[in-house]
């Protein structure tokens, strides 16, 4: 070979070059697709959960000259086109606001007659006044929707109304409240000129035989000793409630129109000046003459001395910043547990459970002597001066603030405020709950319970079957440990739930009595295979006598099963949930936390062995071969040296661990009674984020506060996991950094 030939440098294959270039570039676009998919998905969750954090708006329309009186109580169709306004004249106007011209109009009465106190009923399409003779009167306003073509045809129809004879000495009416169903039944409570509250209960029956109908009126009066400024009824004609000028609050219960006993609450010494009843009827707002604004319900309040079991007593519960001069008028919403409140001067946008002021400003129209709520809720109505405002409302979501959905709320009907998940209900004045807390708490338990099974076993299985196994054995029982883990989920969530759960129940005793007998039972073993002579045990390849602990464990569990009857009997008085229940205060739900503890931790251990044994397998093994050499036995070096060197990766395991557990879905979704609880009692359920939003996705409108919510609950499973990992990766790289020197 020629020196030229031998000092030819040595050149790479232009395919060999191209090749590595086009992988080079095939991966880094692949981790980059990966990053940028990442980063997609959450900036389109934080897209969804933005809306949340929308200010609410109130905005005018258009403002339309009135001519006659000045309308005292408004109605509106749902497409705000038309607005049904009720003067003192007596006479009722629909007016379309397009071009403000009157459609329809009626007279209340037949005979000339002025209007004391006109308002409009809670949840009803009504309107109602009193007359200077001591009637009530009540006309119900109805609008018909129908399409002509492409056209949407607004058609009001103002009904017969109904009059009641309240004051038969036909005195004026120093308050009044109405209320009318469906069905035409109406009931009027009213404050007397002598000191008496007077309830008339107009009752209409159908017959379906005959098609006849038939009336009723039965009247009841009762005395008072408060000066009466003020009544509010609820829809359902149960519950009467009172304002008075010394600022109390009155409360009588109704029953077949039959006044029950008053009970007295005071608001301070401001004169009530307003009452409204929130949507359901359970939520009193109440406006005073210096401005202040509070909420009251009935609560139970059977702990107080002088409370009969199941009692309830009427209790303030929130407080509004108040306003620059007194409340004259409140109009709740009705979808919602919002209102509107109007001062002299001033309007605000309130909402009750999130205790929210979401907007304040100066009226449209100052000193305005009607306000109403559009049945959408997307706008109100003012009236007075001879104009009529129409205002649009843009507030989407004023049920969600930090507190509703981290903190403690006070709802209707609970004694007191709790982390509640309650996202629907069975009607419309239900109350949304949102509060993400016993979400975030379900899903913490149930990773630590799982993790309480997975992490043992697959730290210590892996150990053991890294260090002390036979190289035979181990080629078969690691491939088998994660084939585990390609068992789908819902496999794992089905069998826990229909197969699982009902065997536990009745084996609780059996495995708390496992708990004593088998780590008992594992070390009389592994005491009594070390007394062996040393040539016996010499025959033996290492690591088999993992086979001696498997038929140990198998004879020790099917032990504890046999004894669960005795142990039951004795530990328990022969029944473990009533004992649970009686003894310790727990109940035993049979989907529970020790359930999906055991499933999902058979999901999570394939993961932490795999991951933890490859850890143990990597330890250099000259440092294993110094330890032993140095006169170390092999137990020594494996909890000396090679745990210490392979933590980084353990920790790793673990945290890929906590990571499964934090997402799983299927399992806890089937193998728990999803019951958002916040309670550490394994054998209660719970609910997890994950399995929370598997359930409501499919029923949340789109759009809505439950559908943002839930993608809210999204983002903290992706920030939680964020915050895991990098914690982890932390961690990782300070263990590998103080080991790295062994």
């Amino acid at each position: 070979m020629s020196a030229e030939a031998t000092a030819r440098p040595h050149t790479t294959p232009w395919r060999r070059l191209a090749a590595d270039r086009i992988a080079r570039w095939v991966v880094s676009a692949g981790g980059l697709a990966i990053i940028v998919s990442i980063l997609g998905i959450l900036v389109f969750i934080l897209v969804e959960v933005a809306p949340l954090l929308t200010a609410a708006r109130v905005t005018v329309d258009r403002k339309i000259p009135l001519a006659g009186a000045a309308p005292g109580a408004l109605l509106s169709d749902e497409h705000r086109t038309h607005v049904a306004a009720l003067g003192a004249e007596g006479r009722v106007r629909v007016i379309r606001l397009s071009d403000g011209q009157t459609v329809a109009t009626r007279d209340l009465l037949a005979e000339p007659a002025e209007l004391v106190d006109l308002q409009v009923p809670p949840e009803s399409s009504a309107l109602a006044a009193s007359t200077r003779d001591g009637r009530v009167v009540i006309a119900p306003v109805t609008f018909q929707i129908t399409f002509d073509a492409q056209n949407r045809v607004v058609s009001p129809e103002i009904s017969e109304p109904v009059v009641l004879e309240v004051d038969p000495l036909g005195r004026p009416l120093q308050s009044f409240a109405a209320q009318i169903d469906e069905e035409g039944s109406a009931t009027t409570a009213a404050a007397l000129a002598d000191g008496t509250i007077t309830v008339v209960r107009r009752s209409v029956t159908h017959n379906e035989m005959t098609g006849e109908t038939g009336e009723e009126t039965v009247r009841t009066s009762a005395p008072v000793s408060y000066r009466v400024t003020h009544l509010a009824l609820d829809a359902d004609q149960k519950n009467l409630y009172g304002g008075t000028a010394g600022g109390e609050i009155l409360w009588w219960h109704l029953e077949e129109g039959q006044i029950g006993p008053v009970q007295a609450a005071s608001a301070g010494t401001a004169p009530i000046t307003a009452l409204a009843l929130l949507i359901g009827g359970r939520s009193l707002v109440v406006g005073q003459g210096n401005g202040t604004l509070s909420v009251w319900m009935p609560v139970s309040k059977a702990e107080d001395a002088d409370a009969a079991s199941g009692d309830e007593r009427l209790t303030r519960i929130r407080d509004f910043p108040p306003q620059s001069g007194a409340i004259r008028l409140i109009s709740p919403s009705p979808r919602r547990k919002g209102f509107l409140a109007l001062s002299d001067r001033e309007l605000g946008l309130y909402h009750s459970t999130s205790h929210r002021t979401l907007w304040t400003g100066p009226s449209p129209l100052p000193g305005a002597r009607a306000l109403g709520t559009s049945p959408k809720d997307d706008g109100a109505f003012l009236a007075g001066h001879g104009t009529l405002a129409s205002l649009a409302l843009r507030n989407p979501h004023p049920e969600t603030t930090w507190r509703t959905l981290f903190g403690k709320v006070w709802y209707e009907g609970y004694d007191h405020a709790d982390h509640v998940w309650q996202s629907t209900g069975g009607s419309d004045d239900f109350e949304p709950k949102l509060s993400l807390t016993p979400l975030l708490f379900g899903t913490l338990k149930g990773t630590l319970y799982s993790l309480i099974l997975a992490i043992p076993l697959g730290v210590f299985g892996a150990m053991y079957v890294s260090q002390f196994m036979h190289p035979g054995y181990k080629r078969y029982v690691k491939p088998l440990v994660e084939i585990m883990a390609s068992l789908p989920s819902v496999v794992l969530g089905f069998l826990a739930g229909l197969w699982l759960a009902p065997r536990i129940e009745h084996a609780v005793p059996s495995l708390l009595l496992a708990l004593f007998v088998l780590p008992v039972l594992v070390l009389l073993t592994g005491a009594a295979w070390n007394r062996l002579p040393r040539t016996f045990r010499g025959r033996f390849p290492a690591g088999t006598e993992a086979f001696l602990f498997v038929v140990v464990l198998a004879l020790g569990i099917w032990l504890c099963f046999s004894l669960r009857q005795p142990f039951e009997h004795l530990a328990f008085a022969g029944d473990f949930r009533s004992w649970l229940l009686h003894a310790v205060g727990l109940s035993y739900d049979q989907r529970n936390a020790l359930v999906v503890g055991l499933a999902m931790g058979f999901a999570v251990i394939p993961i932490i062995f795999a991951i933890a044994e490859d850890a143990f397998t990597n330890v250099p093994q000259n440092l294993v071969a110094g330890s032993l050499a140095l006169g170390a036995d092999r137990w020594q070096t494996v909890t000396r040296v090679v745990l210490p060197t392979a933590s980084p990766g353990i920790f790793s395991a673990v945290m890929v661990g906590f990571g499964r557990a934090v997402g799983e879905t299927m399992i806890v979704l089937m193998a728990t009674g999803n019951t958002p609880i916040m309670d550490w009692n394994p054998f209660n359920g719970f609910r997890t984020l994950s399995a929370n939003i598997a359930v409501e996705i499919p029923e949340a409108p789109h759009g809505d506060t439950l559908y943002r919510t839930l993608f809210l609950a999204a983002l903290l499973l992706f920030v939680l996991t964020f915050l895991v990992n990098t914690v982890a990766e932390l961690v990782r790289q300070r263990l590998r950094e103080r080991y790295s020197q062994l």
